[in-house]
């Protein structure tokens, strides 16, 4: 069999593995649909965002959807390291970029299918973009692109991890940092130190993209930002994930 072949055989299995545990489920489809029910009603009144509050929220709780599946991608992967797993695909001569491979796709797929629920929650909220054509198309691409570089993140965090336990908690930091960005509130809006921590961490260019993405007026540098960001994380994850695989399979 080939790379492709073995790699698609890993993400069946893999998505097999994900269907199979209802609390990935929830935690990557329905919590974000409960964040946004929660921030649009209970405290959408309360930010001046010069918006309506669903149009100003809708990006960034789409980022933090991405996040939300991570703990469960590394938990999985971590899972595999320790109980041997991998080493039995070895001795099948399965190959080693297949494995880890299958744990990317399957994570974006995930996130693919959790992001589009949000949005059509959004929409039955009052969400109302004025995006065309083409920048739905460009938010697609970011969505993909940090969709990707999360995964092969994540996919190292769960290799280096000791435990599934401390697996899973390794990913809550790229779960809580999109709440430091201006996912929620504008950054301009927030306290000396903080200001600067949400314009400069890496989500915060990339929820600004696809924010001007939605309403049809994007913004090149952000745009520039955020690809460069994607493609740093996703670099830093591949080059961690195969080193750290290496070392430990």
């Amino acid at each position: 069999m080939s790379a492709k072949s073995h790699s698609l055989v890993m993400l069946r299995r893999n998505l097999k593995h994900l269907i199979r545990n209802p609390t990935s489920v929830f935690n990557a489809v329905l919590m974000p649909i409960i964040i946004m029910l929660m921030f649009v009603y209970m405290f959408g009144d309360a930010f001046d965002v010069g918006v309506d509050y669903i149009d100003y929220a809708t990006p960034g709780l789409i980022l933090l959807a991405v996040c939300y599946g991570l703990g469960g991608t590394a938990t999985s992967v971590n899972s595999d390291m320790t109980k041997g797993i991998i080493n039995r695909f070895k001795v099948m001569h399965v190959s080693r970029g297949a494995v880890l491979t299958g744990h990317v796709i399957a994570s974006v797929l995930t996130n693919l299918i959790a992001i589009a629920a949000l949005i059509g929650v959004a929409f039955l909220l009052g969400f109302s973009p004025t995006a065309s054509a083409l920048d739905w198309l460009g938010v697609s691409g970011v969505i993909v692109l940090l969709a990707f570089a999360t995964g092969w993140f994540t996919v190292a965090l769960g290799l280096s991890a000791k435990s599934p336990e401390t697996a899973g908690m390794a990913a809550v930091p790229l779960v809580m940092l999109p709440f430091f960005s201006s996912a929620i509130v504008p950054a301009e809006t927030m306290g000396p130190g903080l200001r600067q921590f949400a314009q400069y961490q890496p989500f915060t260019p990339i929820i600004e993209t696809t924010r001007g993405l939605l309403g049809g007026a994007p913004d090149t540098t952000d745009a520039v930002l955020a690809v460069a960001w994607c493609v740093a994380i996703a670099l830093v994850g591949y080059l961690w994930a195969r080193s750290t695989f290496t070392k430990r399979a």
